[in-house]
């Protein structure tokens, strides 16, 4: 598929911007370095070792690389791929599961097989279209809401550890809010070298892929499999079509979902829980950024994958430093990381009045951290939401 038919203006300010080769690399260190330490908490938080999250986030940098460079060189469209950050923050507040690691990596398998037939049968994606998405992102909020918390308590319980994290953050914010959670986080690392950085061995740093040979249990498909699919559909691939289509830009959906849901796939027995559609990072490949040459936008999608290739060879690395952390700095940086998501989802639950005694549910519930019949609270809080939805939809009463 080629570019729209739409005309390519020669945007001035654009110009100002660069080249599409720089925006690509831009794209893919903000993007890598905005998120990192949420998707290493969450492979940890099911079961990983540190030598396994390493392998997972080599997993992740390698398969959406290599399926953005697939799609954006066939499609001469900017088309960019991401890892779940919402879907790696829900595997944070879910926890371990029966099985372990191993089922946590079935789950996996579970997510990557349900995105492959989002892309191959049409009714799978119209009942997901059909989940209100008040509900998706109450579910959401939720499940972020311990997680961006840690910040202040880390506040307050370390000082002198947190403080120059949220400090770098606040500051960046003044002056250039894109780069304001990758820099708290360089601060983050430094503060991690200065109090643990003989702690690492020089061994670990060497990067590395380890398989896990998938296991399946119930608890772990429900806890994981089918949260983390309806995140990262709701909260990744629906945006992402939509901030491309903002560009005019069209997305080949079908074969979209299959790239992704191969790749997600291919990296699971590594550790890599998913990738999809980019919706945020998305705006600097295809937008102004890339230049004002709209035929030649896609030049940054490539570049991109290229730099995720070279970011891959510090997973070890970084996983290393994030397991030698002292106290609550990493959590720290993590919900700072999270905090824009989490308002917009908290934001999007919210503003449908019929629904939002529902979206108040579920969020509740997300956020508790209930587990019953070990199943976590992510899957009784959609559960929850839909239920009730239709039960505390105001009544109209006709006037006689």
């Amino acid at each position: 598929m080629t570019p729209p038919d739409a005309p390519a203006p020669v945007d001035p300010a654009a110009a100002e911007h660069g080249t599409p080769v720089v925006a690509g690399v831009v794209t893919a260190v903000v993007g890598f370095s905005s998120a990192f330490v949420v998707v290493l908490s969450g492979l940890v938080a099911v079961g990983a070792t540190p030598a396994e999250a390493a392998s997972g986030l080599l997993a992740l940098c390698v398969t959406q690389a290599l399926g953005m460079w697939w799609l954006s060189v066939r499609h001469r469209t900017p088309i960019s791929l991401a890892w779940s950050t919402p879907g790696a923050a829900l595997l944070i507040s879910t926890g371990a599961v029966e099985g372990g690691w191993p089922a946590a990596v079935g789950a996996f398998t579970v997510t990557a097989v349900l995105i492959l037939l989002t892309g191959l049968l049409p009714w799978l994606g119209e009942l997901i279209a059909r989940i209100p998405t008040s509900l998706a992102r109450a579910m959401l909020a939720g499940v972020l809401l311990p997680i961006c918390l840690e910040p202040v308590t880390g506040l307050a319980d370390s000082p002198w550890l947190v403080g120059p994290v949220v400090l770098a953050w606040l500051v960046m914010h003044r002056v250039s809010r894109r780069w304001a959670v990758p820099v708290s986080l360089a601060v983050a690392l430094v503060v991690v070298l200065v109090e643990a950085g003989s702690a690492v061995d020089g061994a670990e740093l060497v990067p590395s892929l380890t398989w896990t040979t998938p296991e399946w249990t119930l608890p772990a498909v429900v806890s994981i499999a089918l949260p983390l699919y309806v995140v990262t559909m709701a909260s990744q691939n629906v945006p992402g079509v939509a901030v491309m289509k903002s560009f005019g830009y069209t997305v080949p959906w079908r074969e979209s979902m299959t790239v992704t849901g191969l790749g997600t796939l291919l990296g699971a027995p590594f550790g890599g829980h998913a990738i999809n559609l980019a919706a945020i990072t998305a705006a600097m490949t295809a937008g102004p950024m890339a230049g004002p040459d709209r035929s030649r936008r896609w030049l940054a999608s490539t570049s991109a994958a290229a730099a995720y290739v070279v970011l891959a060879l510090l997973a070890s690395a970084l996983a290393a430093l994030v397991a030698a952390a002292p106290g609550q700095v990493i959590p720290a940086a993590a919900g700072l990381a999270l905090l824009g998501t989490f308002g917009a989802a908290l934001a999007g639950a919210l503003a449908e009045p019929d629904g939002r005694e529902a979206a108040a549910v579920c969020f509740l519930v997300a956020a508790s951290g209930i587990s019953v019949l070990g199943v976590g609270a992510a899957f009784w809080a959609l559960l929850a939401g839909l239920v009730l939805r239709p039960v505390l939809r105001p009544v109209v009463r006709s006037r006689v």
